[in-house]
């Protein structure tokens, strides 16, 4: 049985049992062969658009003996599936403008698919404001860290959601009612930088960096609101 990292393992009880999957942006396939072997996934596509790891996929898939369950397929995004051919999509380990660039050029591919399991580092709001505007709904969602980043986790489904927090869409409907922890991390993260830009300005001041300023003493005053719900 393979062994995955705590990520991985997240995003893979996330996916139901029972399912045809499509991995995108796979690596080395290990999602799909943890999921094809411990009989949640009938079957599973790996998709990779380089050629190094799509090589890598396609090894370690027949090393593990199960070519015939899982499809290696090289190509970018959702361009290696066809219209419902899976059920579930996953895509991992990339920034969330990326996985919003996949899902927007692959729309035509997720009629039949009924979940998705996406995991933004960094830009999850980016995520969010798509899944609104193209009918998924969260059902939940978690972050977590490994090798010193900030990963989220955001589960969605078919249905309609409407969240108009500008910080509900950038940590999170679920993880900010569950005062998750490592919301803090990213806060601090977000203030760190307004704190250098603020830095910046002060430095060479200018008649566009005072308007900046005060966009950015806004947002530090927001962030401080989303700390102190998270703390208390």
């Amino acid at each position: 049985m393979i062994n995955l990292s705590e990520r991985l393992e997240r995003i893979a009880s996330n996916v139901p049992s029972g399912v045809k999957m499509a991995d995108i942006g796979s690596d080395h396939a290990y999602l799909p062969i943890y999921l094809v072997q411990k009989g949640v996934a009938l079957s599973a596509i790996a998709g990779e658009v380089n050629e190094g790891p799509f090589r890598g996929a396609d090894r370690h898939v027949r090393e593990h003996g199960l070519a015939d369950s899982i499809s290696v397929r090289k190509g970018d995004g959702l361009a290696v599936l066809q219209p419902g051919e899976v059920d579930v999509i996953t895509i991992a380990g990339m920034g969330g403008y990326n996985i919003r660039e996949i899902l927007e050029a692959g729309k035509d591919k997720l009629p039949g698919v009924s979940r998705l399991v996406l995991s933004p580092q960094g830009d999850s709001d980016r995520v969010r404001k798509w899944l609104q505007l193209h009918g998924w709904k969260i059902i939940d969602e978690d972050i977590l860290t490994e090798d010193e980043r900030l990963y989220e986790i955001i589960v969605a489904e078919r249905g309609e959601m409407n969240i108009t927090d500008e910080m509900e869409l950038e940590f999170g409907p679920f993880n900010l009612a569950r005062k998750h922890p490592l919301v803090v991390d990213r806060v601090e993260y977000e203030q760190g930088k307004i704190r250098r830009a603020l830095a910046a300005i002060e430095k060479t001041p200018t008649e566009n960096g005072l308007a900046r300023k005060v966009e950015l003493l806004a947002r530090r005053a927001q962030l401080e609101e989303v700390r102190n719900h998270v703390q208390s």
